[in-house]
């Protein structure tokens, strides 16, 4: 059975990991799967947005492998899984595509920190999350220390590494790290419905924005803003843009087609 299952709903993609026995969680094999069917609806001109969850009611992604990260020493860990889980991750962070997460349940570990890629995220009002690294012996490794510190106040970033405590959907969402919690059985409804939603936008326009955001994010404000600037006039250039503003003044629905 795959251990990630790909569907399309109308303009969205879902990408389901598919391990209920496992808690979902994440090896070699599950990222490869992974990353291929990015790639397939990243190609796919039909979708426009992305939504990713877990299967089961339990657990979105519970983290990683134990049995099989404990198989490994430093370098073999470096090159085998490490290499592996930050380029897969890296790529939903890069992805043109709007992302939203899911959560339906337990996001530990690695769980949490493939969160942190997606662009939005829907938290189901029962899930947990956490870093709970520390306590193995171990630190978050597939990127969580560094997008942890750029998503939430440092000191908290910091309690929740150092402690290794889980904390709850409500919690998530005080501190900035999910957009809401919701009823778990409304969750992929919820947010396949916010997805079809952005998906109706220009495609072009938000892969100019989320490109915009993203390396803003690593520049200094006047460089960001300046980038901002080269951007727009980008925008200016396309088809959408004017059909965008076009549909306004004849208060008609815009026809994005991406151009």
């Amino acid at each position: 059975m795959s251990s990630i299952l790909s569907d399309k709903r109308g303009p969205v993609g879902l990408l389901t990991i598919n391990r209920p026995k496992t808690l979902n969680a994440l090896d070699v094999a599950t990222l490869h799967e992974l990353e291929a069917a990015l790639a397939a609806l990243e190609a796919d001109a039909t979708v426009r947005a992305i939504v990713v969850t877990g299967a089961g009611e339990r657990a979105f992604v519970a983290g990683g492998d134990i049995a099989d990260l404990d198989s490994r020493q430093g370098l073999a860990h470096y090159q085998q899984f490490a290499e592996v889980i930050h380029r897969v991750i890296a790529r939903f962070e890069r992805c043109d595509k709007p992302t939203l997460g899911a959560i339906n349940g337990w996001a530990l570990g690695g769980g949490t920190e493939l969160l942190l890629a997606f662009d939005i995220r829907l938290v189901a009002e029962e899930a947990r999350l956490g870093l709970p690294e520390i306590t193995l012996g171990l630190f978050p490794g597939a990127g969580g220390t560094q997008r942890l510190i750029r998503q939430i106040p440092l000191c908290r970033a910091k309690e929740l590494m150092f402690t290794g405590d889980q904390i709850s959907a409500a919690e998530a969402v005080a501190l900035g790290l999910c957009n809401r919690a919701v009823p778990r059985e409304r969750l992929l409804d919820e947010t396949l419905a916010l997805a079809t939603r952005i998906a109706e936008k220009s495609p072009l326009v938000l892969k100019l924005l989320k490109r915009t955001l993203r390396d803003g994010l690593e520049m200094p404000l006047p460089q960001a803003l300046a980038h901002e600037q080269a951007m727009i006039g980008l925008v200016l250039d396309s088809r959408d843009a004017h059909e965008g503003c076009r549909a306004f003044l004849e208060k008609r629905k815009a026809d994005f087609k991406g151009e």
